[in-house]
Protein backbone atom coordinates (compact mmCIF):
# COMPACT_ATOMS: atom_id res chain seq x y z
CA UNK A 1 0.00 0.00 0.00
CA UNK A 2 2.59 2.56 0.63
CA UNK A 3 4.52 1.82 -2.13
CA UNK A 4 0.96 2.61 -4.11
CA UNK A 5 0.72 5.78 -2.14
CA UNK A 6 4.53 7.15 -3.08
CA UNK A 7 3.94 5.72 -6.60
CA UNK A 8 0.86 8.08 -6.54
CA UNK A 9 2.23 10.91 -5.05
CA UNK A 10 5.18 11.74 -6.82
CA UNK A 11 5.36 14.84 -8.85
CA UNK A 12 1.79 15.19 -8.49
CA UNK A 13 1.51 18.54 -6.04
CA UNK A 14 -0.23 21.29 -7.74
CA UNK A 15 0.76 24.41 -6.96
CA UNK A 16 -1.34 28.05 -6.86
CA UNK A 17 0.92 31.34 -6.47
CA UNK A 18 -1.84 34.39 -5.84
CA UNK A 19 -1.69 37.51 -3.65
CA UNK A 20 1.59 36.10 -2.07
CA UNK A 21 -0.09 33.14 -0.47
CA UNK A 22 1.32 29.58 -1.62
CA UNK A 23 -1.62 27.04 -1.71
CA UNK A 24 -0.54 23.07 -2.84
CA UNK A 25 -2.60 20.29 -3.12
CA UNK A 26 -1.39 17.08 -1.83
CA UNK A 27 -2.83 13.78 -0.12
CA UNK A 28 -3.91 13.30 3.42
CA UNK A 29 -1.39 10.79 5.31
CA UNK A 30 0.09 9.90 8.59
CA UNK A 31 3.50 11.33 9.44
CA UNK A 32 5.48 8.20 7.98
CA UNK A 33 6.50 8.23 4.29
CA UNK A 34 7.77 9.52 2.07
CA UNK A 35 6.33 12.56 -0.71
CA UNK A 36 8.07 13.81 -3.88
CA UNK A 37 7.03 16.97 -6.22
CA UNK A 38 9.25 17.17 -9.56
CA UNK A 39 12.96 16.77 -7.31
CA UNK A 40 12.04 17.76 -4.68
CA UNK A 41 11.23 14.98 -1.88
CA UNK A 42 10.46 15.06 1.81
CA UNK A 43 10.53 12.01 4.11
CA UNK A 44 10.14 10.52 7.70
CA UNK A 45 9.66 7.79 9.96
CA UNK A 46 7.52 9.25 12.78
CA UNK A 47 4.64 8.01 13.06
CA UNK A 48 0.70 9.67 13.76
CA UNK A 49 1.01 13.53 13.93
CA UNK A 50 4.73 13.61 15.54
CA UNK A 51 7.49 14.70 13.40
CA UNK A 52 10.98 14.53 15.01
CA UNK A 53 12.87 14.14 11.76
CA UNK A 54 11.77 15.46 8.30
CA UNK A 55 14.31 14.87 5.86
CA UNK A 56 14.66 16.75 2.60
CA UNK A 57 16.64 15.89 -0.34
CA UNK A 58 17.08 17.82 -3.73
CA UNK A 59 17.95 15.94 -7.04
CA UNK A 60 20.38 17.62 -8.94
CA UNK A 61 21.57 17.65 -12.94
CA UNK A 62 24.10 17.46 -14.82
CA UNK A 63 25.77 20.80 -13.58
CA UNK A 64 27.46 22.03 -10.31
CA UNK A 65 24.56 24.18 -8.28
CA UNK A 66 24.28 25.60 -5.28
CA UNK A 67 21.02 24.16 -3.27
CA UNK A 68 18.83 24.31 -0.67
CA UNK A 69 15.74 23.61 0.93
CA UNK A 70 13.08 25.34 3.22
CA UNK A 71 10.86 22.99 5.31
CA UNK A 72 7.75 24.16 7.00
CA UNK A 73 4.55 23.28 8.38
CA UNK A 74 0.83 25.60 8.09
CA UNK A 75 0.78 26.17 12.61
CA UNK A 76 4.02 28.27 11.82
CA UNK A 77 6.66 25.89 12.21
CA UNK A 78 9.80 26.38 9.58
CA UNK A 79 13.51 25.73 9.20
CA UNK A 80 15.92 25.85 6.41
CA UNK A 81 18.34 23.66 5.76
CA UNK A 82 22.18 24.09 4.81
CA UNK A 83 23.48 25.59 1.88
CA UNK A 84 25.20 23.30 -0.07
CA UNK A 85 27.56 23.71 -3.65
CA UNK A 86 26.53 20.18 -5.07
CA UNK A 87 28.60 18.32 -7.55
CA UNK A 88 26.41 17.28 -10.97
CA UNK A 89 24.05 14.57 -10.30
CA UNK A 90 24.56 14.33 -6.81
CA UNK A 91 21.37 14.60 -4.84
CA UNK A 92 21.39 16.80 -2.09
CA UNK A 93 20.09 15.43 1.58
CA UNK A 94 19.52 17.29 5.03
CA UNK A 95 17.08 17.00 8.14
CA UNK A 96 14.97 19.57 9.95
CA UNK A 97 14.23 18.12 13.62
CA UNK A 98 10.94 19.78 14.59
CA UNK A 99 10.23 17.62 17.74
CA UNK A 100 6.84 17.85 18.46
CA UNK A 101 3.00 16.89 17.34
CA UNK A 102 1.42 18.75 15.31
CA UNK A 103 -2.70 19.15 14.88
CA UNK A 104 -4.50 16.58 12.76
CA UNK A 105 -4.69 18.62 9.54
CA UNK A 106 -1.20 20.05 9.00
CA UNK A 107 0.51 20.65 6.66
CA UNK A 108 3.94 19.74 5.97
CA UNK A 109 5.90 21.45 2.99
CA UNK A 110 9.23 21.50 2.24
CA UNK A 111 10.59 23.75 -1.32
CA UNK A 112 13.80 22.84 -3.04
CA UNK A 113 16.01 25.12 -4.76
CA UNK A 114 18.53 24.64 -7.34
CA UNK A 115 21.03 27.81 -8.72
CA UNK A 116 18.42 30.10 -6.33
CA UNK A 117 15.47 28.59 -8.62
CA UNK A 118 12.45 26.55 -6.77
CA UNK A 119 13.01 22.94 -8.49
CA UNK A 120 9.96 20.81 -6.22
CA UNK A 121 7.43 21.15 -3.75
CA UNK A 122 5.89 18.60 -1.84
CA UNK A 123 3.19 19.01 0.62
CA UNK A 124 0.97 16.55 2.71
CA UNK A 125 -1.79 16.54 5.39
CA UNK A 126 -0.94 14.92 8.54
CA UNK A 127 -3.14 12.70 10.00
CA UNK A 128 -3.93 11.06 13.55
Amino acid sequence: MRAVLKKIVCGAGAVVVALGCVVAAGPPAAADGKWCNNAVCIETDDTGTYLGRVEVSVINTDQPHTISARVWTTDGWSAGTEVEDVAAFRTFRDQAYPQRHFPAGTRLCAEGFRGGESVGLPCVTLTA
